[in-house]
Parts: C-alpha cells; sequence; structure tokens
C-alpha cells in the first residue's frame, strides 16, 4: 500500500507525463508535493522502486519506468442497486526521464590507505540520481590510493549508500575504534574482519569483530577531471 506522498507523486508524475509528455523536473516534484529538499523526492521514488511501481532504466541516463499504478477503488452500488464505478482506471503510463539531480550530504575525506580521523558533514554534493539507487545515500571524498586497482582514486567522490551490514567482497565505509574511517573491501575471517585493500602496496588490515563498524557501502564514483 502506497503512502499518500508516494500516491501524489506517482499520481502527479502520471498527469504531466498525459499533458505534456515529458517527465516533471525533481524541483518540480518537489514544489508540487510541497517539501523542502528534492532529497525528499528521491526517498519517494526509490520507494515507489521498491515497492515495484517504477524501476531505473539501465540503458537510459536518469530515467525511469512506470511499471503499474495502483489498483482502482471498487465500485459501490446506488440505491437501484447499479455498479457506480467511483473513478477511472489510470491508463497506462510511458517510460519517463528523471532529468535531475539531488543533493546527498558531503563528509569529510575517507581515507584510501590506512584510516584517518572519522568525517564529519560539511556540505552537500550535486549527484546524478541515475547513480544512486534505494535507501539514503552520502558521499566522502576519497584520500589516497589503496583502492586503485578497483577504479577508485585520490580526489573522487564516493557515492556512500547507508547500511550497518555488508555481505563477503563488499567494498564498505569501516569505522574502526570509533573513530577511524577508512573504504576497503570486506571480509570475515573467524571472530575478525579483514578490510582488504585493491593495491598490491598495501597489506590487508585484520580487526577484531566488535572493533569495526560498516557504516555504508559503496554504490557509485563520481570524478572530477581538471
Amino acid at each position: 500500500m502506497l503512502t499518500a506522498k508516494q500516491h501524489e507523486l506517482l499520481h502527479f508524475i502520471q498527469e504531466r507525463l498525459d499533458t505534456s509528455g515529458i517527465s516533471p523536473s525533481f524541483e518540480e516534484m518537489k514544489e508540487a508535493l510541497g517539501l523542502k529538499s528534492k532529497s525528499g523526492i528521491h526517498r519517494l521514488i526509490s520507494a515507489l522502486e521498491e515497492r515495484g511501481f517504477l524501476r531505473r532504466l539501465p540503458n537510459r541516463a536518469r530515467a525511469l519506468e512506470v511499471l503499474k499504478v495502483p489498483e482502482a477503488a471498487k465500485p459501490v452500488r446506488n440505491d437501484r442497486d447499479n455498479i457506480v464505478p467511483l473513478r477511472k482506471p489510470a491508463p497506462a503510463l510511458r517510460p519517463i526521464a528523471a532529468n535531475d539531480i539531488i543533493e546527498v550530504p558531503l563528509h569529510g575525506k575517507i581515507a584510501a590507505g590506512v584510516p584517518i580521523e572519522a568525517f564529519e558533514e560539511h556540505n552537500n554534493l550535486a549527484v546524478p540520481a541515475a547513480l544512486l539507487g534505494s535507501g539514503e545515500h552520502y558521499a566522502l571524498e576519497v584520500s589516497g590510493d589503496s583502492m586503485v586497482e578497483a577504479g577508485i582514486f585520490d580526489g573522487d567522490y564516493a557515492l556512500i549508500q547507508k547500511a550497518s551490514t555488508a555481505r563477503e567482497g563488499d567494498i564498505v565505509v569501516a569505522l574502526v575504534d570509533g573513530q577511524d574511517a577508512t573504504l576497503k573491501y570486506f571480509r570475515r575471517e573467524g571472530q575478525m574482519i579483514r578490510l582488504d585493500p585493491a593495491n598490491a602496496a598495501y597489506e590487508p588490515q585484520r580487526y577484531p569483530a566488535d572493533r569495526v563498524i560498516v557504516q555504508g557501502r559503496l554504490s557509485g564514483l563520481l570524478r572530477r577531471y581538471h
């Protein structure tokens, strides 16, 4: 069952597509729903995606496809026992493009080398919506070269999906001893956690499990060329 805001957003997208054939921007969606930030729209779209109403098109940048609409309300009977529909069925929807960016919190630097002091939030980073999946995200600036063989370079922005758990082989933000943050492959060795670099010049880091907290999983990268 959709929330009121989720239903309102799906209806707004459908209405705009029916009238103009063009998807509304994130800014237009935000204003239509009376939200304070575009990140709220991103969360609504992610929730609709998780519930099977939308999906992101892998072969089209920043595009969404509407898979279904909420079922129409059941008809009721009038005094003469005739069926009276409460509303018309919603028309089929075509793929729409979400041509916008969203802002995610930009924290400090994350070490791709030896752990450094844990980051703090500074400001926001504009990110293409297509780079983010479901859930909440934040960004970190990469410092160091220990993940270069995974295509992660010094100065890149790592886009992180908030999470407290990880699967074997995930690239995660790991907080060690509550103060040092690092970006590494996540592995388990019995009661130990092994944080593996992607650079032959660096050794794996091993810690007792109670010293390591997973704070997110890598979901994408942004790179600026100078």
